[in-house]
């Protein structure tokens, strides 16, 4: 595993933005992958990697400028929570901010830089506050200490007067806008949403704070625009109104107010990069990419503005000279290249940015890119040195053709050491959303499995971001058909290697993952030798009268109406299939979880016991969504090593139930 130092890298520069992109052709071009080029590399020095040395290797996000550029502010678990930290922006030691047994997000520091605010919750329950904290350390106030409403993703206007946050109450869909005011702590709402499960966020304040741009979007993620909001009335008006289904996402506002940052799918479903003037909503376009291509900010000084573009789970970050139209690369190693900053990766004085960095073999880091020396330091350092001798199995992106002649793109692990003999256990991921991506990120969960010999596969079915919206609206009322297919055809990518065992091939997932988990071993039985399910659905219609319900009205949104859909919800729900499972199951839960409930995981639980199957089932308290209490990641990735290893590690695999 690279543990990297302080060095510089070299940006590619001079090259005309069409120019420098033409090389990247798009999802309709992915070539197939022949399974039989697929190697597994010698090294004499691989062994599995310690647990705690994975989970003990830091997560570093959500960073932040000081006014003044002099410090960068970023989330952390350092400690083994995830609390604020702060750093020099020339490196050094991070002091740690404030402590709390609940996780910290989206930090934002006041204009004058005494203060900043960020959201918490509590136990897992999305419940957010906003809190404050003066800058240097001291009393930490709860500022909205309100249990029953999620107030989240803070944005300071110019002046410090005001706050502009997303405002949810726990028994409603939408999100709106809300104003809090610093000097009386009253809380009024901007927006006033009615169509359920629609959500506003905060894009910008202009310069004299009177207006607000802001985003709309719909519940399965398809529709959006960017309205112009009077502060003082409330009057709104919608800077991209379009007919059909298009999404137009504002990033940001140019200095002089009249400019916005925006990505959009207007061209064809695919999303790219534009410009759009404020004042003859004239809409020119910067990228015509089929890669997904995201903006980022316009620099203080206006001069530059940032994107990326996310080609096949790998992220580049890109920087724009506005006076010449040319984009520059930032050459970082492969994996996900992205900036980093809240409210914006540039440092005030515009001369820097901040780049987060990471890949399958290297966690999250922190960097500070010069823009005047095209030079890099590293800033943060999140991996434990123990791991320099651990070398863990790389990722290999693949592609495989599914039952319909799909291309799927899917992330390979096979570990080292291994004879093509047929004989090794195989491990398929699938992941969360179903409207998400599985990137070459860094993946404490597969290090462990892979370096201990699991060949670890993890595709991206339809339904997936990353290759258009018709690929990304392609399960739609066909949870767990189609997409479960294409996750099929990955087993039958395996079996081609000539490295697998078809009697060692186990599913692990969590969340739409774990319901894609539940669904395999359900529908394709015979497939199965072992599955891990973390808070995954067993049943859509129980979901919808148990969970956020933001989330339902998304769950509508991919399923239709429950009520003139109902053998939708029927077919599309592992329950109507779980009872002809023979894999054992391991179930792994949140108490508190929010979207997904602990009566998914007890329902699942009740049925096999009852089948007399081989279930076993774990419940963590004040954890929610996800675990991100390091004592229950570390026990959660035992267990799943594990009953892996029970199962399916081994000459004779046990009997299925």
């Amino acid at each position: 595993m690279r543990i990297r130092q302080l060095l510089a890298l070299l940006v590619v520069i001079g090259c005309s933005l069409c120019t420098r992109l033409a090389a990247s052709t798009g999802p309709d071009d992915r070539p197939l992958t022949d399974p039989k080029s697929v190697v597994s590399s010698s090294d004499s020095s691989a062994r599995p990697a310690p647990i705690d040395d994975l989970y003990y290797t830091k997560s570093v996000f959500g960073a932040a400028w000081s006014p003044d550029g002099r410090q960068i502010l970023f989330t952390s678990d350092i400690a083994g929570r995830f609390n604020l930290w702060k750093v020099s922006a020339s490196g050094g030691w991070p002091i740690q901010l404030t402590e709390s047994d609940d996780r910290q997000y989206n930090a934002a520091w006041s204009p004058d830089g005494k203060r900043i605010v960020y959201q918490q919750d509590r136990a897992g329950d999305e419940l957010w506050d906003l809190y404050a904290v003066p800058s240097d350390g001291g009393e930490i106030i709860n500022l909205t200490n309100t249990p029953a409403i999620r107030e989240q993703d803070p944005h300071w206007c110019h002046d410090g007067s005001t706050i502009a946050f997303a405002y949810k109450p726990k028994d409603g869909s939408q999100y709106d806008i809300a104003l809090l005011s610093w000097s009386t702590r009253k809380v009024q709402l901007l927006t006033h949403e009615q169509q359920p499960g629609y959500a506003w966020n905060v894009v910008a304040w202009s310069g004299d704070d009177k207006t607000i741009y802001a985003g709309r979007v719909n519940p399965p993620f398809t529709d959006a625009d960017v309205y112009r909001i009077d502060v003082a009335t409330g009057k709104m008006e919608n800077l991209t109104a379009h007919q059909g289904t298009i999404r137009y996402l504002g990033s940001s506002l140019s200095p002089d107010d009249k400019t916005l940052l925006l990505s959009s799918d207007a061209k064809g479903g695919y999303m790219n990069v534009a410009l759009l003037d404020v004042a003859t909503r004239k809409v020119t376009w910067v990228t015509d990419l089929k890669w997904e291509t995201f903006a980022g900010n316009f620099s203080p000084d206006g001069k530059r503005y940032t994107y990326i573009v996310n080609e096949d789970g790998l992220i580049d970050a890109y920087l724009i000279d506005r006076s010449t139209n040319h984009a520059d690369k930032v050459e970082l190693p492969h994996g996900l290249n992205a900036f980093s900053g809240n409210p914006n990766e540039f440092a005030p004085q515009s001369d820097r940015v901040i780049v987060s960095h990471e890949a399958s073999n290297q966690p999250t880091d922190l960097w500070v890119y010069n823009l005047r020396t095209r030079h890099a330091d590293q800033l943060t350092f999140s991996a434990i040195a123990s791991l320099r001798a651990t070398p863990l199995p790389p990722s290999q992106i693949v592609h495989y053709k599914s039952f319909d002649g799909k291309i799927i793109t899917a992330l390979l692990w096979v570990p080292f050491n291994l004879k093509r003999d047929g004989s090794n256990p195989a491990i398929v991921l699938p992941h969360g959303g179903p409207t998400g991506q599985m990137v070459d990120y860094w993946n404490t969960d597969v290090a462990a499995l892979a370096s201990r010999g699991y060949v670890c596969i993890a595709p991206n079915p339809r339904g997936s971001t990353g290759y258009g919206l018709d690929f990304q609206k392609a399960n739609f009322q066909d949870l767990g058909g189609g997409d479960l297919k294409d996750e099929i055809a990955g087993v039958d990518f395996l079996k081609a290697t000539g490295y697998v065992d078809p009697r060692k091939i186990g599913i692990y997932g969590g969340s739409y993952g774990g319901f894609m988990t539940l669904m395999a071993i359900g529908r394709t039985p015979d497939v199965w030798a072992a599955a891990v399910d973390e808070y995954g659905i067993i049943n859509w219609s129980t979901m919808l009268k148990s969970s956020d319900p933001s989330l339902n009205e998304y769950l509508k949104a991919l399923l239709g109406n429950p009520e003139e859909n109902r053998k939708v919800y029927e077919e599309d729900s592992p329950i109507t299939y779980i009872r002809s499972e023979k894999a054992p199951l391991l179930v792994l839960q949140g108490d508190n979880d929010p979207r997904v409930p602990k009566e998914e995981a007890q329902q699942v639980v009740d049925i096999l016991k009852k089948e007399g199957r081989v279930v076993d089932v774990h419940y963590y308290p004040n954890e929610g969504h996800g675990f991100v209490k390091r004592e229950n990641q570390i026990d959660s990735i035992r267990r799943t090593i594990a009953w892996f290893g029970q199962y399916l590690m081994g000459t004779n695999p046990a009997p299925r139930n």
